[in-house]
């Protein structure tokens, strides 16, 4: 499958789109797929979403706060038929850089474990987010007690806050397709399996590490889990190489795309919403970031 005229990221369901894709011939997946978290699930939808959010909140609780187990149960579910279609597509020896919500991510990790990959490592994408913790001295207030025992109920709480620390990092699942072979023996075969760290894009003069900090994109494209685009670029240069195939099967507003061809890479990406596909594929010809 390539790429036609200047659409590099095809509006289709990924797990239709991928079938298409010659087997072992992409060497990097870098994919953002849905958290299943507050309505992100396989229904996807970025107009609902939206329209649900206020800030720190959706539907009314705040933002990763609507604790269900079948939430990661799901998501395993979802993802597992994935990342068995990412393990025929992928090289001997090629990378998935999957990103994941730390609540989650082991689910997620399960899923591509259990698809034929390695985990290899987790990795950080370190940021400084908003404090998304509530206090609760309104719920109190709403209660239907006499003023001087929700004041007494609001003292004795003491300021405490709903249990969310300020969000300073998303995880990325790392992981790895089975070698044929040494390492030196697929690097021949296939240029998978090895990385480069010799010119980083982030911290150029500390070699790479497994927590990244690079500061959130101002400018999402409307897209409200948009990803950096010299964070991707970062993971690209070190995971790949120049010339081989990067694909995103949650594509997004394109940034993986941009990433991979600033490095220099081919790239296949997919994206189910018809709109946000749309402003991917004019970002990359455009080459905005």
């Amino acid at each position: 499958m390539k790429n036609s005229g200047n659409s590099w990221i095809k509006c289709i369901d990924c797990r239709k789109g991928m079938s298409k894709i010659t087997t072992h011939s992409v060497s990097l997946i870098l994919t953002d797929p849905p958290y299943f978290l507050d309505g992100m699930d396989d229904n996807w939808d970025t107009q609902r979403i939206k329209s649900r959010q206020k800030k720190g909140v959706i539907g009314g609780l705040p933002v990763g706060m609507k604790f269900d187990k079948a939430q990661g149960q799901n998501l395993y579910r979802f993802l597992k038929p994935i990342a068995e279609q990412w393990f025929r597509i992928i090289k001997p020896g090629g990378f998935v850089l999957c990103f994941s919500h730390p609540r989650l991510s082991h689910r997620a990790s399960l899923a591509i474990e259990d698809a034929g990959f390695e985990i290899r490592d987790m990795l950080a994408w370190r940021y400084e987010g908003q404090a998304k913790a509530f206090k609760q001295d309104h719920f109190v207030r709403k209660r239907n007690l006499p003023s001087d025992e929700k004041e007494r109920i609001i003292q004795a709480l003491g300021g405490r806050k709903t249990p969310q620390l300020k969000p300073q990092m998303e995880l990325i699942i790392l992981a790895q397709s089975p070698r044929e072979g040494t390492f030196v023996d697929n690097w021949l075969q296939y240029q998978t399996g090895l990385i480069d760290v010799s010119d980083p894009v982030v911290e150029k003069d500390r070699f790479p590490g497994t927590v990244i900090p690079v500061s959130k994109p101002r400018e999402k494209f409307g897209h409200i889990a948009a990803k950096p685009v010299s964070l991707l670029r970062h993971l690209i240069r070190i995971f790949s190489v120049e010339g081989s195939i990067v694909c995103d099967p949650f594509a997004g507003s394109g940034s993986t795309g941009i990433a991979a061809h600033k490095e220099e890479r081919e790239f296949i990406g997919f994206e189910i919403d018809n709109e946000m596909a749309d402003i991917a594929n004019n970002r990359i010809l455009m080459g905005k970031n």
